[in-house]
């Protein structure tokens, strides 16, 4: 998905909504547990029912990879079914160099290769160049790059400052704007830290930031408008266990619906203010 074709879906949909699937076997209802795949069972109906709603949707690898060989095809059969107009976003975090990135890069862009073929993928970016470049080497695929996270250990290097006062994750993302375009990069920024999107904002103005941390995890969908949208809308917010596990029970799938649509609506009101919505 290009970018304009992210954008044309963020003003049909109103909506700049990200779905995380991270699915959890002992979290889904019981009422799955006998099915042949449970874990797709439920991805289906999740997806069946908020696919109007959102406009991306990302899996996080680590439950799906956590289970061998079959939550691998719970995955690939997970992603067979993203619709087309919905950013099919892997969230791998992967941060090595050379063959080793090589091969992940396939992963999750060659379908010829994996089975799998994801839109964008999560990047650790620690190791520098070499740990990002093989991804942008993929057109019309997007390296989701780790740039300033919400996590308590965040602090622990995020916000380490030269002697010029530039923070760790500022040299991040100005070096990550020489490597790869608008077109093809985007930010993870926490919405816990919504204080710092202005920052952000600085140093990308046109990028697309994915914003976890709405919903079960405190963060305010209201301050990451004020302070990170940009003209084109510039942000993927993503929810995750406030919709998927809004319910245990075998109404899960219309409980989730109900989350989706409560954020879908704030969303289309933050569109209205920027004059993106006709």
């Amino acid at each position: 998905m290009t970018r304009k074709q992210l954008i044309e879906q963020i003003k049909l949909k109103r909506s700049f909504l990200c779905v995380g699937l991270d699915t959890d076997i002992e979290k889904i209802p019981s009422c799955l547990l006998d099915l042949e795949d449970p874990i797709f069972e439920f991805n289906k109906r999740i997806i069946e029912a908020t696919a109007d709603l959102c406009v991306a949707y990302k899996p996080n690898i680590a439950f799906y990879e956590s289970k061998g060989a079959q939550g691998w095809r719970s995955l690939q059969r997970t992603c067979e079914i993203i619709p087309k107009s919905c950013l099919n976003i892997a969230d791998a975090k992967r941060g090595d160099i050379g063959n080793t990135a090589d091969m992940y890069a396939k992963t999750f862009f060659s379908k010829e290769v994996s089975g799998l073929e994801f839109d964008a993928v999560t990047v650790a970016p620690y190791m520098g160049e070499d740990s990002i470049s093989p991804f942008l080497e993929y057109p019309g695929k997007w390296s989701v790059v780790l740039a300033l996270t919400s996590n308590k250990g965040s602090l622990d290097f995020q916000f380490l400052a030269d002697l010029s006062g530039k923070r760790l994750f500022e040299h991040v993302i100005e070096k990550v704007n020489a490597l790869g375009s608008s077109e093809q990069v985007m930010y993870v920024v926490g919405a816990t830290r919504g204080e710092y999107f202005k920052d952000i904002r600085r140093i990308a103005p046109d990028h697309f930031l994915l914003v976890p941390g709405i919903g079960a995890q405190g963060g305010s969908l209201q301050e990451v408008c004020a302070f990170g949208m940009n003209k084109e809308c510039g942000l993927l917010v993503n929810a995750t266990r406030s919709i998927i596990y809004a319910s245990n029970g075998s109404d899960f799938a219309e409980r989730a619906r109900e989350e989706a649509q409560k954020l879908q609506i704030e969303m289309e009101q933050e569109l209205q203010k920027i004059g993106i919505l006709i």
